[in-house]
């Protein structure tokens, strides 16, 4: 087959080249040549006419025409040259019209006009006019003979692209018959080295596809249908193993199926455990830390004349560290709280947030003299409205809390938009005391804190609360350790443009509320 490709490649070809030859020939340079004749031809009489009409008038614009004639003459034999330059006959047929038509301008024309004086017209002579005619007629014999050669080369070409496209259409069809033939061929020696061999494959491989696992694949046939076959015994042999190997550890898996099932018991008893806990914290634990604060004040009201300094410091330290223990354990409940029971999802105006924030912080703002600067409007998210609100209020308390001895707290808050995310980026900056860089991480910590409880009161679960709010939003929370002078807290929080439009007010209202009601009970 490579064979007959090749061959009929380059036969195709070569008569394909031979047809576009004898094509070119005909339509590039004989027909060209035609019109080139008849250019010349009128060019001729166009030098004729200008003469004659010049020796009746004696005016000069009659010599236009005989001027561009002898220019159109020399363009058309030029161009005629480069046509049929390697045709003989033709070029002979050439050079007889263009010596006939030197031989009429040097014996007739040059003359004539040389003899007419320019505005006295006279007539011509009968003897110049019968001279000039018989010349010309010379020239018209010589460009007879010229048109009727070139018409005789313009069917010689068309009969011979005929015969050439004849050759060509009975050569192009014999290599037609082989390929058909030669397919017929190739047919039959596949199917019966090919096709068969290949059903006899599919045959075995569809019934080890229907389980029957330890039947054995063979083959005969070419070589490459062998080693195929060799293959797709060696994957059904590895098919049995993975099996095997699957059926042991579905076995595995069902065993700790079931140890993750008793786990999950175990798990939700002790969940179970932790909201009694939980309960018992809120309730129960706190009750007696309120008997021991009100019963040393007491104590300290009654006998507060008997009593010496260090027995009324000692009542102090009994109030304050049952009053520390009542907010380290509240703090540590709504801790728990985050994501558990508060876990509302509407569309929440961050604006309203901030405001209910700023509301509550009002105190510790005014003692301070806090500037606090927020954009006109913040956007707004999904979520739970008091956890965001407990978020603002954390943040800018403690950019109260811990602000600079000898400047007036300024307090910043920034939002921008990240277009390619989809959240938003806000910001609370101030001019505080700052947190050092190798401590960013850690103040996210529960408990941790970066100064003693006689200089900044709190439990140092604040920023962690905070990390816990944010990312149950989808957020993160950070320490910007590139801003200096003081303090900035970035974090990032869900676009709600699409809970926006579906969500009810009413609705998102009503379940805002009762999600407060149920965090402040």
């Amino acid at each position: 087959m490579v064979l007959l490709v090749v061959v009929g490649t380059v036969v195709g070809a070569r008569l394909l080249g031979q047809t576009a030859d004898v094509t070119d020939q005909l339509t590039d340079r004989l027909q060209p040549a035609r019109t080139q004749a008849y250019r010349l031809q009128a060019a001729l009489v166009n030098q004729e006419t200008g003469v004659r009409g010049y020796a009746i008038t004696a005016d000069r614009q009659f010599l236009d025409p005989y001027a561009q004639g002898k220019r159109d003459e020399a363009h058309a034999a030029a161009r005629l040259r480069d046509l049929i330059g390697d045709r003989p006959r033709l070029m002979a047929d050439l050079k007889a019209v263009q010596r006939e038509a030197a031989d009429w301008r040097r014996a007739y024309a040059a003359p004539l006009v040389a003899d007419v004086t320019p505005g006295e017209p006279r007539a011509v002579a009968a003897t110049n006019a019968g001279r000039g005619k018989k010349v010309f007629d010379r020239i018209r014999t010589v460009w007879a003979t010229q048109n009727a050669d070139l018409a005789r080369a313009v069917e010689d070409g068309k009969d011979e692209l005929d015969s050439t496209r004849t050759v060509r259409t009975v050569i192009l069809g014999t290599m037609v018959a082989v390929f058909l033939l030669a397919g017929i061929a190739l047919a039959f020696l596949v199917r019966t080295l090919v096709a068969r061999p290949l059903e006899a494959l599919r045959v075995s491989s569809r019934q080890v596809a229907r389980g029957d696992f330890d039947h054995v694949i063979t083959v005969d046939g070419p070589a490459d249908l062998r080693a195929v076959a060799g293959d797709v015994e060696g994957m059904r042999q590895q098919m049995v193993e993975e099996l095997e190997a699957s059926r042991r550890q579905r076995d595995v898996l069902t065993q700790q199926a079931a140890e993750l099932d008793a786990q999950a018991v175990e798990l939700r008893r002790s969940n179970a455990e932790l909201e009694q806990f939980a309960y018992v914290a809120s309730h129960d634990l706190q009750e007696p830390l309120r008997k021991v604060a009100s019963f040393c004040q007491l104590l300290e009201k009654r006998y507060g004349d008997t009593l010496d300094d260090r027995a009324k410091q000692y009542i102090d330290f009994a109030v304050d560290g049952a009053k520390r223990m009542q907010v380290l354990i509240n703090d540590l409940l709504t801790f728990s709280r985050v994501g558990r029971l508060n876990d509302a999802r509407v569309p929440v105006d961050l604006d309203q947030a901030l405001t209910k924030a700023l509301a509550n912080l009002d105190t510790s703002v005014r003692d301070t003299g806090a500037l606090v600067e927020r954009p006109q409007k913040l956007p707004g998210t999904v979520g739970d409205p008091t956890l965001l609100t407990m978020l603002w209020q954390n943040l800018v308390g403690n950019a109260v809390k811990f602000h600079h001895p000898e400047r007036t707290p300024r307090i910043r808050i920034t939002c921008e938009e990240d277009e390619g995310s989809g959240t938003w980026l806000l910001c609370v900056t101030d001019n505080g005391i700052g947190i050092p860089e190798e401590f960013v991480e850690k103040v996210f910590v529960i408990f941790q804190r970066l100064h003693g409880r006689d200089a900044y009161g709190g439990t140092g679960i604040g920023l962690a609360l905070c990390k816990k709010i944010v990312e149950h939003h989808g957020g993160h929370i950070w320490i910007d350790s590139g801003h200096t002078g003081g303090t900035r807290v970035c974090f990032t929080l869900p676009s709600d443009a699409d809970a926006d439009a579906d969500a009810d007010p009413d609705t998102a209202q009503d379940s805002a509320s009762r999600t407060e009601e149920k965090a402040l009970t």
